[in-house]
């Protein structure tokens, strides 16, 4: 997508649903703790949470085919961080824009450490926003995927799905009650945890022991008089 494309996630209805996602969002992310969070937006000013058990993040945008933010790489490529470098990976509408979201998907994980959380929002394609996004993009509307296909992929990826849930508004002009936004939602989020790596045990081998000389008889045995 072009930068111009791009815009269209800094316009007030967009930026009135992130905000709702966050909201909907800290509840789970309250329980992350660690060292370090990636964050991995379509949106350059879209602020990391403040979350009192992890401090230390790393922004990315992905836009116009390339990662930007605290460091510059190419948006095809693997994601340029060691395995398991952050306990909190957050995903925010960068699977709509990216080339290879299933690639995106895997790279998210191979960077989450074992036990680390991943969230993802992004817009419903089954919604009353996907018209409204045509219209603005004039057609060249973001890959919109929805929360079953994404299910499959992340379940692929060794993390274990822990909360689906629609958010936002109905409409981009509409303010939507709670229950009718948690089933018609423009959004969605999903957290999914990477499952720990599970410890082998060391098989031991036996070891012969030398009995001892002097071990007594079993009662009603007689020892050789040879010996």
């Amino acid at each position: 997508m072009s930068q111009r494309d791009l815009d269209i996630y800094s316009s007030a209805p967009l930026r009135s649903l992130l905000a709702e996602e966050m909201v909907a969002l800290m509840p789970g992310l309250q329980r992350c703790s660690g060292t370090h969070g990636l964050q991995l937006s379509v949106n350059r000013d879209d602020a990391p949470p403040v979350l009192p058990l992890l401090g230390n993040w790393t922004r990315l945008n992905l836009e116009g085919g390339r990662y930007t933010g605290d460091l510059s790489a190419h948006g095809d490529e693997p994601l340029p961080f060691v395995d398991d470098a952050f306990e909190l990976v957050l995903l925010r509408h960068a699977l709509e824009v990216s080339g290879t979201p299933q690639d995106l998907l895997e790279e998210a994980s191979r960077v989450l450490a074992p036990g680390g959380v991943l969230a993802i929002t992004g817009l419903h394609p089954f919604s009353a926003w996907l018209p409204w996004m045509i219209w603005r993009t004039r057609g060249r509307t973001p890959t919109m995927h929805s929360p079953i296909l994404l299910e499959r992929w992340v379940r692929r990826s060794e993390l274990d799905i822990e909360h689906v849930e629609r958010v936002g508004q109905l409409w981009p002009s509409q303010r939507t009650a709670m229950d009718s936004a948690r089933l018609f939602g423009g959004g969605y989020l999903m957290l999914a945890r990477k499952r720990r790596r599970v410890a082998t045990p060391i098989r031991l081998k036996p070891k012969t022991m030398p009995a001892p000389v002097n071990v007594g008889l079993a009662p009603g045995a007689r020892r050789n008089a040879a010996s």
